[in-house]
């Protein structure tokens, strides 16, 4: 892929990621809320469940057989956690109007919400409904504002540790094609310099940083998007062009947060004014015990298999 066209398609990716606010719009996630808790039903016994026929459509699955294949990962992950499979996927049949006054038996099953949270976790997250399926069968609430905090939460640790493992990737790059990666410290405080128009050091301060933390795990976002992509540039024109010295790395970088800055400023957002966001590691320690408790002692069906 040519440069120009890497820089054409960011401009338009970070059009729509201002727009959108860094996360899905708060429309989607009323609708996706009201249409998930639309298809839920209740046993005699009060325990909320969906029907798998209802769920494939929720989650955007157009071929039964596709998604009986996730069904079959998500009993395995039940199996393994300690949960009777029976307890929370139950076959049933239901008959289906196939028109002209005719019908036909189709199979189906009743999945209780830690069934759907196990089937949405082996699902695409980065297809919308499935990345809020995630979030929504990991919680009890049925507050709309609630499960779209979560989803901006969820979403921003996604970005510290995708940017984690891209920052990896440059130094390796850098240690193959240079034979050293010693200052890759440096190399990327120097993208932080073109990036913010102000020092890494300085950035800290501002944003109350820890010395020893680095500036990334209380950087909101959109930050953390944007310090992916133009590491992934530098990562893609480093091998592209055969950059052999730590010089020639570092220039690009610099080119490229600079781009990415202009980009920002050109939709209204100026890194350096943005707000510091809460610790990245405090957010991924509060989502795994929210989530933890949630899924402690699931409600079970109850129920046997049946035919119906």
């Amino acid at each position: 892929m040519r440069k120009s066209c890497l820089w054409s398609w960011y401009d338009n990716f970070l059009s729509a990621l201002a727009d959108l606010g860094d996360s899905m719009k708060h429309e989607t996630v009323i609708e996706l809320t009201d249409t998930f808790e639309g298809h839920a039903q209740q046993t005699e016994d009060g325990v909320e469940f969906w029907l798998a026929r209802d769920l494939q459509h929720l989650l955007g699955y157009k071929e039964w057989r596709n998604f009986s294949t996730v069904i079959s990962r998500a009993k395995t992950a039940c199996e393994v956690s300690g949960n009777a499979i029976e307890d929370h996927f139950v076959d049933v049949n239901k008959m289906v109007d196939l028109g002209s006054g005719s019908t036909r038996e189709i199979d189906d099953m009743m999945l209780t919400r830690y069934a759907c949270y196990l089937i949405a976790q082996n699902g695409d997250p980065q297809k919308e409904p499935i990345a809020f399926a995630q979030t929504y069968f990991a919680m009890q609430t049925r507050k709309a504002e609630l499960i779209e905090q979560r989803l901006l939460e969820s979403e921003r640790v996604s970005a510290r540790q995708i940017l984690t493992v891209t920052e990896k990737e440059l130094s390796s790059v850098i240690y193959q094609q240079t034979g050293s990666d010693k200052n890759f410290g440096i190399i990327r405080s120097k993208g932080d310099q073109a990036l913010f128009g102000k020092s890494t050091q300085a950035m800290k301060s501002q944003w109350n940083v820890p010395a020893k933390r680095p500036l990334a795990d209380f950087a909101p976002t959109i930050v953390l998007k944007a310090k992916d992509f133009a590491t992934e540039i530098t990562i893609h024109n480093a091998k592209e062009h055969q950059l052999g010295t730590e010089k020639a790395i570092s220039n690009e970088h610099i080119t490229n947060n600079k781009a990415v800055r202009q980009t920002l400023i050109n939709r209204g957002i100026r890194p350096e004014m943005l707000s510091p966001a809460e610790d990245v590691k405090k957010v991924e320690r509060r989502l795994a015990s929210e989530e933890k408790k949630s899924l402690k002692n699931p409600d079970a069906l109850g129920l046997e298999s049946n035919e119906e």
